[in-house]
Protein backbone atom coordinates (compact mmCIF):
# COMPACT_ATOMS: atom_id res chain seq x y z
CA UNK A 1 0.00 0.00 0.00
CA UNK A 2 3.20 2.30 -0.13
CA UNK A 3 2.86 5.15 2.03
CA UNK A 4 -0.58 5.56 2.89
CA UNK A 5 -1.89 7.55 5.85
CA UNK A 6 -5.24 7.15 7.40
CA UNK A 7 -5.74 10.69 9.35
CA UNK A 8 -8.35 13.16 10.65
CA UNK A 9 -10.12 15.60 7.96
CA UNK A 10 -9.27 18.64 8.28
CA UNK A 11 -10.79 22.20 6.26
CA UNK A 12 -8.01 22.01 3.49
CA UNK A 13 -9.00 18.23 2.55
CA UNK A 14 -12.99 19.42 2.32
CA UNK A 15 -12.88 20.04 -2.13
CA UNK A 16 -11.10 16.62 -2.70
CA UNK A 17 -13.76 15.15 -0.08
CA UNK A 18 -16.67 16.54 -1.31
CA UNK A 19 -15.62 15.15 -5.18
CA UNK A 20 -15.14 11.60 -3.98
CA UNK A 21 -18.86 11.77 -2.61
CA UNK A 22 -20.02 13.62 -5.54
CA UNK A 23 -18.55 11.10 -7.96
CA UNK A 24 -20.55 8.61 -8.70
CA UNK A 25 -24.32 8.35 -9.88
CA UNK A 26 -26.04 8.92 -6.28
CA UNK A 27 -23.30 11.58 -4.84
CA UNK A 28 -23.80 13.53 -8.44
CA UNK A 29 -27.36 13.92 -7.18
CA UNK A 30 -26.59 14.76 -3.31
CA UNK A 31 -23.89 16.78 -3.30
CA UNK A 32 -22.75 20.00 -4.15
CA UNK A 33 -19.32 20.34 -5.16
CA UNK A 34 -19.34 24.26 -6.37
CA UNK A 35 -20.62 25.25 -2.58
CA UNK A 36 -18.12 23.84 0.20
CA UNK A 37 -19.45 26.36 2.83
CA UNK A 38 -22.29 23.20 4.49
CA UNK A 39 -19.15 20.93 3.87
CA UNK A 40 -16.93 23.07 6.09
CA UNK A 41 -19.41 23.61 8.77
CA UNK A 42 -20.18 19.88 9.22
CA UNK A 43 -16.43 19.15 9.01
CA UNK A 44 -16.18 22.06 12.18
CA UNK A 45 -19.22 20.33 14.10
CA UNK A 46 -18.38 17.15 13.83
CA UNK A 47 -14.57 17.74 14.72
CA UNK A 48 -15.87 18.98 17.78
CA UNK A 49 -17.57 15.67 18.99
CA UNK A 50 -15.22 13.12 19.83
CA UNK A 51 -17.98 10.38 18.86
CA UNK A 52 -17.08 11.34 15.50
CA UNK A 53 -14.22 10.33 13.13
CA UNK A 54 -13.90 11.56 9.97
CA UNK A 55 -10.72 10.23 8.25
CA UNK A 56 -9.00 10.67 4.84
CA UNK A 57 -6.58 8.41 3.32
CA UNK A 58 -3.92 10.06 1.64
CA UNK A 59 -1.09 8.85 -0.48
CA UNK A 60 2.04 10.87 -1.69
CA UNK A 61 0.50 14.35 -0.12
CA UNK A 62 -3.05 13.75 -2.26
CA UNK A 63 -5.93 12.73 -0.57
CA UNK A 64 -7.22 9.49 -2.01
CA UNK A 65 -10.68 8.31 0.34
CA UNK A 66 -12.32 9.30 3.11
CA UNK A 67 -14.60 7.68 5.48
CA UNK A 68 -16.66 8.31 9.02
CA UNK A 69 -16.85 6.69 12.26
CA UNK A 70 -19.07 7.30 14.80
CA UNK A 71 -19.38 5.71 18.15
CA UNK A 72 -22.91 5.59 19.19
CA UNK A 73 -23.17 4.04 23.35
CA UNK A 74 -26.25 2.40 23.83
CA UNK A 75 -28.79 0.23 26.08
CA UNK A 76 -29.42 -2.26 24.39
CA UNK A 77 -27.19 -5.71 23.44
CA UNK A 78 -26.50 -5.06 27.21
CA UNK A 79 -25.81 -1.49 26.91
CA UNK A 80 -23.55 -2.33 24.08
CA UNK A 81 -21.28 0.39 22.51
CA UNK A 82 -21.41 0.00 18.53
CA UNK A 83 -19.87 2.28 15.26
CA UNK A 84 -21.42 3.08 12.38
CA UNK A 85 -18.99 3.36 9.51
CA UNK A 86 -20.53 5.93 6.91
CA UNK A 87 -19.71 7.91 3.42
CA UNK A 88 -16.73 5.68 2.48
CA UNK A 89 -15.41 6.58 -0.91
CA UNK A 90 -12.00 5.76 -2.53
CA UNK A 91 -11.12 7.79 -5.07
CA UNK A 92 -11.32 6.37 -8.59
CA UNK A 93 -8.16 6.00 -9.82
CA UNK A 94 -7.01 3.47 -6.37
CA UNK A 95 -10.17 1.56 -6.74
CA UNK A 96 -8.93 -2.01 -6.54
CA UNK A 97 -5.55 -1.29 -5.08
CA UNK A 98 -6.54 -2.43 -1.34
CA UNK A 99 -7.48 0.61 0.01
CA UNK A 100 -11.25 -0.03 0.64
CA UNK A 101 -10.23 -3.21 2.80
CA UNK A 102 -7.21 -0.99 4.76
CA UNK A 103 -9.46 1.47 5.17
CA UNK A 104 -12.59 -1.13 6.15
CA UNK A 105 -9.98 -2.65 8.54
CA UNK A 106 -8.92 0.72 10.46
CA UNK A 107 -12.49 1.21 11.11
CA UNK A 108 -13.03 -1.93 12.74
CA UNK A 109 -9.96 -2.30 14.79
CA UNK A 110 -10.77 1.74 15.79
CA UNK A 111 -14.35 0.30 16.93
CA UNK A 112 -12.74 -2.16 18.96
CA UNK A 113 -10.02 0.32 20.70
CA UNK A 114 -13.47 2.90 21.61
CA UNK A 115 -14.56 -0.22 22.96
CA UNK A 116 -17.47 -1.12 20.37
CA UNK A 117 -19.15 -4.83 20.44
CA UNK A 118 -20.98 -4.25 16.94
CA UNK A 119 -19.92 -2.51 13.64
CA UNK A 120 -22.52 -1.57 10.90
CA UNK A 121 -23.28 0.36 8.05
CA UNK A 122 -25.81 0.77 5.57
CA UNK A 123 -25.05 0.74 1.73
CA UNK A 124 -27.54 1.70 -1.07
CA UNK A 125 -29.52 -0.93 -2.42
CA UNK A 126 -28.17 0.18 -5.58
CA UNK A 127 -24.50 -0.80 -4.78
CA UNK A 128 -23.89 -4.01 -5.38
CA UNK A 129 -20.50 -4.23 -5.54
CA UNK A 130 -20.23 -2.42 -2.28
CA UNK A 131 -22.28 -5.07 -1.03
CA UNK A 132 -20.07 -8.62 -2.32
CA UNK A 133 -17.00 -6.20 -1.29
CA UNK A 134 -18.55 -5.83 2.32
CA UNK A 135 -19.12 -9.33 2.58
CA UNK A 136 -16.04 -10.18 1.87
CA UNK A 137 -14.62 -8.17 4.88
CA UNK A 138 -17.27 -10.68 7.00
CA UNK A 139 -20.11 -8.22 7.27
CA UNK A 140 -23.89 -9.75 6.80
CA UNK A 141 -27.04 -8.13 5.18
CA UNK A 142 -28.81 -9.25 8.07
CA UNK A 143 -30.61 -6.48 8.42
CA UNK A 144 -33.58 -3.72 6.30
CA UNK A 145 -32.84 -0.26 6.41
CA UNK A 146 -35.13 2.51 6.41
CA UNK A 147 -34.99 6.40 5.53
CA UNK A 148 -36.93 9.29 5.98
CA UNK A 149 -35.89 12.18 4.32
CA UNK A 150 -36.46 15.60 6.32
Amino acid sequence: MGDLEIRPAVADDIPAIVAMLADDPLGSRRESPDDLTPYLTALERLSKDPNQHVVVAVREGRVVGTLQLTIVPGLSRKGATRSIIEAVRVHADERGSGLGTRFIEWAVDRSRSEGCQLVQLTSDATRTDAHRFYERLGFTASHVGFKLQL
